[in-house]
């Protein structure tokens, strides 16, 4: 009986310290990487859309087919998005290793790139979409729908569980590791060096320790991102979906982080009214550190909000054209 009541306690504090953390994304799953325990928790058996967090199976399928990673793939005409219309900064017509072209759909997370590598399939695209159905079946992702290389689909749709199954796959992948973990790279386009950076801000920024990482961001999906961590000697893996702006993926991000090293006290969370600015002015651009958040207002003013130990805080900015004001309420 004392055995039961203890271990009611325990959960119950362990329930409370989850409940705790703020989080902006609607769905949060946050797994113990040496363990499998579940550290965090948000909705996480909603199926939502991925958006480009498909890339990581594109780049599995791709790579288990054992293709020539040097041999130059042209980019098509059909490779252009005509769903989203998103713009590229891959011309058609380039010739560029598959090498080059996994890089560029993983790392600056290209659709023209992704689309490309599922078009050059070895059987082409029909025999990549069963490739792809083998691998979710292998994989025991029983919640997911992938129909197309990029993520531009709505129907690519999975949960937190589903994907985190995915990126524990591709973490094992050494080029899947690198490539997405690298903060910029230069690539050789129709003779001339290009410079791609990660579109997440967190890889290369000091204090984390990244080992996988993968955003993405459609109209029906949200920003959503896949990252692999290792803080406080410890690995975990996160995904985040549908969060409404890349601020808040970001924030759950960083307490994500700090839950897992066991630090009290969340980063503080803007309001809402953060994100709507004024007409006519610009809105401030967020760094993340590990202490915090640095914000730049369009007039080059930066200011730094801090989380502090034992006080639980919310920050509202105010965008101005001159400044950015900073609010503080906090509660002990």
């Amino acid at each position: 009986m004392m055995k039961k009541l203890f271990a009611a306690v325990l959960l119950s504090i362990s329930s409370a310290a989850a409940i705790a953390v703020p989080f902006g994304s609607q769905s949060v799953l946050v797994v113990e990487d040496d363990t499998g325990k579940i550290l965090l928790e948000k909705n996480a058996s909603a199926v939502l859309p991925i958006a480009s967090l498909t890339k990581l199976m594109t780049a599995m399928v791709i790579l288990d087919a054992k293709q020539d990673m040097n041999e130059l793939i042209e980019i098509d005409r059909s490779d252009v998005d005509t769903l989203k219309h998103s713009t590229s900064r891959v011309p058609v017509g380039a010739s560029i290793p598959r090498r080059d072209v996994l890089q560029l759909a993983l790392m600056s997370s290209d659709n023209r790139a992704a689309a490309a590598l599922g078009r050059t399939y070895p059987g082409g695209f029909l025999a990549f979409k069963a490739a792809v159905r083998r691998k979710i079946a292998s994989l025991g992702m029983h919640n997911t729908m992938i129909e197309e290389p990029t993520g531009l689909s709505p129907n690519n749709r999975s949960n937190g569980s589903d994907l985190v199954k995915m990126a524990r796959a591709a973490a094992a992948y050494p080029e899947i590791s690198e490539q997405t973990t690298d903060a910029k790279n230069i690539i050789n386009i129709n003779g001339r060096g290009v410079e791609y950076r990660n579109t997440n801000r967190l890889v290369g920024a000091n204090g984390w320790d990244i080992g996988l990482s993968k955003t993405g961001y459609t109209q029906e999906a949200g920003r959503c991102l896949i990252m692999s961590i290792t803080t406080a000697g410890k690995k975990a893996t996160m995904v985040l979906l549908n969060a409404g702006a890349s601020s808040v993926r970001i924030l759950d991000a960083l307490n994500v982080r700090r839950y897992v090293a066991g630090e009290a006290a969340p980063v503080a969370r803007m309001a809402r009214s953060a994100r709507i600015m004024k007409a006519g002015s610009s809105a401030p651009r967020i760094k993340a550190s590990g202490s915090g958040l640095r914000i730049k207002a369009a007039s080059g003013r930066v200011v730094k909000v801090k989380a502090k130990a034992g006080v639980r805080s919310k920050a509202r900015v105010v965008a101005t054209k001159k400044k950015v004001v900073v609010v503080r309420k906090r509660r002990n």
